[in-house]
């Protein structure tokens, strides 16, 4: 048993250290720089929404906005490329690269880097989509997803705890932003003017998402409670829903400026993060 066990470690030290090359490096650095992107994107669309422009204001719109050119198949896969290695680099961080750590914090690498790996792994796949000419709408399959939980035996509390979720997310970006947590991520922090124009990105955007989080989550609970799955419209309805309100397209600018410098940030990140 013992010399079965150090085969298994053995095999397994040699997997991470194949895992830890400059070429995944480089890919996931660039992987981060696709994300930036795509917060950068969705920020200027929420922006022109609050002064009454079109255009969706999530993922899939910021996908379509990238391909619009004449060089949109190139820049689409080039970003699926680097989607991949980021979901690769945080499957390694979430398995091979924690296996030496104490039990409990072991676990809170799986949890969160495993759920960073399905997120970088699906707007991988939603590049790809778009390149091979599927288009899609993340409101549509929210809605669609909400209606078939619904539809199940336990659909309205598994519907909550989706929203609770979404919205706990929201609150620990909230928080992290306030805390300034994410100075553990870069290379980059000291009292210049450079360090502290990178510490007011990092707390405006990461406030920001996680506004924009919970927003989105609570429309999941809003859709569980009416059992009205058309409720649950993802990012792009709950930020459009702020329209509605006498102050909400402040809020809107707000929201969509603060996307903005999470972008701005997650390019920082992409140069200068650690990996």
């Amino acid at each position: 048993m013992a010399d079965g066990e150090s085969s298994i470690s053995e095999a397994a030290d040699a997997v991470e250290e194949a895992s830890d090359t400059k070429a995944l490096d480089i890919v996931a650095r660039s992987g981060f720089a696709v994300m930036a992107l795509l917060h950068i994107i969705v920020g200027a669309i929420a922006i022109a929404i609050a002064f009454g422009q079109p255009g969706q204001a999530e993922a899939t719109g910021a996908i379509e906005q990238l391909g619009a050119n004449p060089w949109g198949p190139a820049v689409l896969w080039s970003c699926v490329v680097g989607c991949t290695g980021l979901a690769l680099w945080q499957l390694s961080e979430a398995t091979l690269r924690s296996r030496h750590l104490p039990r409990k914090k072991r676990l809170g690498k799986l949890i969160s880097s495993g759920c960073l790996t399905v997120a970088y792994g699906s707007v991988g796949l939603s590049f790809a989509s778009f390149a091979v000419g599927m288009r899609g709408d993340s409101g549509d399959t929210t809605r669609d997803v909400s209606t078939a939980l619904l539809a199940a035996p336990f659909g309205v509390p598994v519907l909550v705890a989706v929203g609770l979720t979404v919205m706990g997310v929201g609150v620990y970006f909230v928080i992290k932003g306030l805390r300034r947590g994410f100075k553990a991520e870069l290379f980059l922090f000291d009292g210049s003017r450079r360090g502290r124009l990178i510490d007011s990105l990092g707390v405006a955007g990461h406030v920001a998402k996680g506004l924009a989080l919970n927003l989105v989550g609570l429309l999941f609970v809003i859709a569980a409670g009416k059992q009205s799955p058309e409720e649950s419209t993802g990012l792009d309805g709950s930020l459009k829903a702020l329209t509605d309100h006498p102050f909400g397209p402040y809020l809107l600018v707000a929201i969509g400026a603060g996307f903005i410098c999470y972008g701005l940030f997650a390019l920082v990140r992409a140069r200068f993060g650690r990996m």
